[in-house]
């Protein structure tokens, strides 16, 4: 059903903005909520939830557009991302100095999330260092690769075109874009460029032994992944708090063979590998929910959230 917001538009950078819903001179503390490919402004059904649920609160929740939400995330980069992250949240901790600031991502953004805790900090060839956030969530944390590898094993018409792609990207320049007739078949928009880099990045064809810089939560990933990636989240120090990952629990992007909660029990123990605790006891399968929990497992994960935040 349709309906209204209020807020504030902020442009955080050139040509970047960030919706604030329900400001106020109480709301001294934000969460910056980040989707996935294909998302944009209130395309995740549950941050109006969240806005509504922070209404009594000293929260407030801004919806972050990059220049890799919509159809700019075929040739944009977790880096890129990241980097536009660290601007907002300058941006906000300007506007509330005093302010705690929450990074939240659904689906591919949850990638953003933990690139922005374990890459570099700065990443190779930016000036900037990212500031320290003081909490992290990510929501729906699938992967791209076992879900493009499900689809192409499913039908032979998308194992095919995957195959293509995969020859062809390896081919051509990084930055050239794919065939369009091709990328639909295997499940992406038909009217989105997605550059040979992107495509490898998400497809990550050398996995696991080799995998790419998207390929971050895979069930079948190495240990040795897992330490460069949750492992290196307390030694980065970009986090105050802890991380805390709400996987839906019918996700239909996730493998049907996937066990949730054996494969957050991995994730956790290689962020907590080095001797400090930074994995949330909040973090949770979310009963029932699908990828974007549009209906079932919504109030649960209000009220997950909520108390994530209580705790930070």
């Amino acid at each position: 059903m349709s309906q209204s917001h209020s807020g504030i538009l902020h442009e955080y950078a050139p040509r970047l903005t960030a919706f604030e819903f329900n400001p106020g001179p109480k709301k001294q503390h934000s969460l910056l909520f980040v989707g996935g490919l294909t998302d944009g402004l209130l395309t995740v059904p549950y941050v109006s939830a969240l806005a509504k649920a922070f209404e009594s609160t000293e929260w407030t929740v801004f919806n972050v557009l990059l220049s890799s939400s919509y159809l700019g995330w075929g040739v944009e980069s977790l880096d890129k991302d990241v980097a536009e992250i660290a601007q907002c949240v300058n941006f906000v901790r300007g506007l509330k100095p005093q302010g705690k600031i929450v990074l939240m991502g659904h689906s591919t953004g949850s990638q953003d999330v933990l690139h922005y805790l374990h890459s570099p900090n700065p990443l190779p060839g930016q000036e900037s260092a990212r500031p320290v956030l003081d909490g992290a969530i990510m929501q729906a944390p699938v992967s791209d690769r076992e879900h493009i590898l499900h689809l192409a094993h499913s039908d032979q018409e998308v194992r095919g075109a995957y195959e293509q792609l995969v020859n062809f990207a390896r081919l051509q320049a990084p930055q050239s874009l794919l065939p369009l007739n091709l990328t639909a078949v295997v499940g992406w928009p038909d009217n989105t460029g997605i550059s040979c880099r992107r495509f490898l990045s998400l497809a990550s064809p050398e996995s696991p032994e080799k995998p790419a810089e998207d390929d971050l939560f895979s069930s079948d990933l190495k240990d040795q992944r897992l330490k460069e990636t949750f492992g290196a989240v307390a030694e980065r120090g970009l986090v105050k708090g802890k991380l805390a990952a709400l996987y839906s629990g019918n996700d239909e992007y996730a493998l049907p063979s996937v066990d949730k909660e054996a494969l957050l029990r991995r994730w956790k123990e290689a962020t907590n590998a080095g001797g400090v605790e930074k994995w949330s006891e909040y973090s949770g399968v979310i009963p029932g929910a699908a990828h974007n929990v549009k209906d079932e497992g919504q109030d649960w994960l209000v009220e997950r959230v909520l108390q994530y935040l209580n705790s930070v």
